[in-house]
């Protein structure tokens, strides 16, 4: 049976739950319940100025969202009519669609981390040198651009719905783990999903820490590819190249500002194409190299 192929007005009148909008009161109403404790209990886990910060650029990103709503729908139809297969759509395959967003999150996640172009997109969710529940507000406003990366999860026929509702489920379950005060949990949730204990690794700039534990929902994918990485000592959180700013725009650009002055600084193409996509912790290195030191 040939596949029929859906419109953007079919999808949308498919009325797609908004589940991150729906969780957005309970998450707000973590956040000020963790910083109260975290203040009664005279934890240094919280900055005002900082949170305030995080909760602008969350808020700020939730309109971007809207206002691509359009876009990103298409982009995801467009591919998903393209071929002319497609996978059932039943409750299995929900689960199936998580798991394979999930493995592309993690290279979206890993190439972010180890391109300068796409780091640019993500620098601003670690450049917090706090560790809290208002951190995971902290989504840069350019990140929108690695819709590019989930094509592969249109192609395998997942229905558009599917897609979008497995999708926001991931992103809602970054929110948990951006916490100290769940320590480490029982060996098997440990070995398969992504915990607070492996994501304060992943926020962390201690040597040892840096470029680890990429997985969103599962950690498993860091265990096959090489990128795990336990927690031992505790974190030191933040960037190796602090940005000492709260204000939300230059805190989404500052990376790109940064990339465009060394481009226009670049004595040829081959330069401004390295520093452009160097990885991120080689940077210094690339430009003593350049500059003959």
């Amino acid at each position: 049976m040939e596949k029929q192929k859906l419109t953007i007005e079919q999808v949308l009148a498919m009325d797609l739950p908004n589940i991150i909008l729906y969780a957005a009161p309970v998450m707000i109403g973590l956040v000020i319940i963790e910083w109260v404790v975290s203040f009664y209990k005279k934890r240094n886990y919280y900055d005002g100025k900082d949170t305030l910060a995080a909760t602008a650029i969350g808020l700020t990103n939730v309109a971007i969202s809207a206002g691509i709503k359009l876009i990103t729908f298409g982009l995801i139809l467009f591919f998903y009519n393209l071929v002319p297969w497609s996978i059932p759509y039943t409750w299995w395959s929900f689960v199936l669609c998580l798991i394979w967003i999930d493995f592309w999150r993690y290279w979206a996640h890993r190439i972010a981390h180890e391109n300068r172009f796409w780091w640019a997109t993500h620098v601003t969710h670690h450049s917090s040198e706090k560790y809290n529940w208002s951190v995971s507000f902290r989504l840069g406003w350019t990140q929108h651009i690695k819709i590019i990366f989930f094509i592969p999860v249109a192609l395998a026929g997942f229905h558009p719905f599917v897609f979008f509702v497995c999708h926001q489920i991931e992103v809602l379950y970054q929110f948990w783990i951006h916490t100290e005060y769940i320590r480490k949990l029982p060996k098997p949730i440990e070995y398969f999903f992504t915990t607070p204990s492996h994501h304060r690794v992943h926020h962390a700039r201690n040597d040892k820490y840096l470029d680890k534990n990429y997985g969103s929902t599962f950690i498993i994918w860091d265990r096959i590819f090489g990128t795990f990485q336990p927690e031992e000592e505790q974190a030191d959180y933040g960037i190796t190249r602090p940005v000492n700013s709260y204000n939300p725009v230059y805190l989404c650009f500052h990376e790109w500002i940064d990339i465009i002055r060394d481009i226009k600084n670049s004595k040829s193409l081959k330069e401004a194409y390295v520093m452009t996509f160097v990885r991120p912790s080689r940077l210094e290195d690339k430009k003593k190299l350049f500059r003959g030191e």
